[in-house]
């Protein structure tokens, strides 16, 4: 499962890989930021405390919506 962070103002913290390193890719309204080597990077441009992941919640398909 892909990892993913989202702040305010349409900020997104992503892991991803850049000429073989890994990296955190800082986008805004899907716009790349940056490439970040290390969290203390990210910090500089978003606040850490602002981000919360994104957790994807197992589906079951027998589930019906109301209405």
């Amino acid at each position: 499962m892909d990892r993913r962070w989202v702040g305010p103002r349409g900020y997104e913290v992503v892991p991803a890989t850049r000429a073989g390193r890994q990296v955190l890719r800082i986008r805004r309204n899907g716009w790349l930021i940056a490439d970040c080597l290390s969290v203390a990077d990210v910090a500089k441009h978003v606040d850490l405390a602002d981000l919360c992941e994104v957790i994807a919640l197992p589906m079951d398909r027998r589930y019906r919506a109301a209405g």
